[in-house]
């Protein structure tokens, strides 16, 4: 997939596309029906299909206190917009420039000079352009003078009527329900960040953990205990394939020890030993919650538990379909 960061990277002999636009903050069910209805509507007719996104969400800018914390970065957007199949993202960075640009001139300068645009795809709440005036109305209007079509793409629903949303997997994941929460992903959830030096604690006690930056990508679910994956993303780009290890996952400020100020996601890599991660770009998924954080009354009741997550993590992983 090509990975252009402006319109004006697009080579002029690109071709017609056909576009999916949205924030694709998840790239949950709802939004893979938008890419999946994109690559049908391209097949066979010689045109490329395009994700037009962007690098944050738009209330960052717009709307800072509103703004809910994202389910993806760019690196985690970009790389699980790759796996689709499309042939490129155009991953627009939404700052005040791009906010006060008009509705028509965003679908002049993007939609029809860049991409050559033949059928622009987007759910039913999109809206864009200065003050959000635009929306598939208008989108069909300028569509029919500029020789594009426009397609609509219904919510997907839960047998219960609920839309599948990035608000309902944040929901999901504030509560540590990361195996709910896969089920709209249709992955499980995951953060992206680099290994970094810890307190070694985790070493002393007999096992030894990969801590993530606090800088890191994605959505922290609820403190607990989780089993996981750790996918090593710096010997896949080194050896050009993934390496993923079954991990049991601690998120928090371990409340046994007093000298965690910060909430941190740091991963035991099971039956591995001498496995260096420090200064790898990992990803961390979550499976599924084992129990929440609690603080022990010494070492050694911290052992025991420790052990026993390390048994209920292999369970899990071991499970058909992990």
């Amino acid at each position: 997939m090509i990975l252009f960061h402006d319109p004006s990277e697009v080579p002029a002999d690109f071709g017609e596309t056909v576009v999916a636009i949205g924030k694709f903050d998840g790239l949950h069910a709802g939004h893979r029906a938008i890419i999946e209805r994109m690559l049908v509507d391209a097949a066979g007719t010689g045109a490329r299909t395009v994700a037009v996104t962007f690098d944050r969400n738009p209330l960052a800018i717009l709307a800072p206190e509103k703004c809910p914390p994202s389910l993806l970065g760019v690196t985690q957007k970009a790389a699980l917009l790759a796996e689709t199949g499309i042939d490129a993202t155009l991953m627009l960075r939404f700052d005040e420039t791009l906010a006060a640009q008009p509705a028509e001139e965003f679908v002049q300068s993007v939609l029809v000079e860049a991409l050559r645009a033949r059928t622009v795809l987007v759910g039913t709440d999109f809206r864009f352009g200065r003050g959000g005036k635009g929306d598939v109305a208008l989108l069909r209007r300028m569509g029919a003078e500029a020789g594009f079509a426009v397609d609509e793409i219904a919510d997907i629903r839960s047998v219960h009527g609920r839309r599948v949303s990035s608000t309902w997997i944040r929901e999901l994941l504030a509560a540590g329900d990361v195996a709910d929460a896969a089920k709209l992903l249709g992955r499980p959830s995951s953060v992206w960040g680099e290994v970094v030096h810890g307190a070694k604690r985790g070493r002393e006690l007999g096992y030894p953990t990969a801590n993530l930056t606090p800088e890191l990508e994605g959505f922290v679910p609820a403190d607990g205990v989780y089993a996981g994956w750790l996918v090593d993303g710096t010997s896949a780009h080194r050896a050009g394939s993934r390496v993923r290890y079954p991990a049991a996952i601690s998120v928090g400020d371990n409340p046994t020890f007093d000298d965690v100020t910060r909430r941190q996601v740091e991963a035991y890599v099971l039956d591995r030993e001498g496995l260096d991660l420090y200064g790898h770009e990992v990803e961390v998924q979550f499976v599924e919650r084992i129990r929440g954080m609690v603080a022990f009354r010494g070492l050694d009741a911290l052992k025991v538990q420790m052990a026993d997550d390390v048994v209920r993590a292999r369970e899990v992983l071991a499970a058909p379909c992990r």
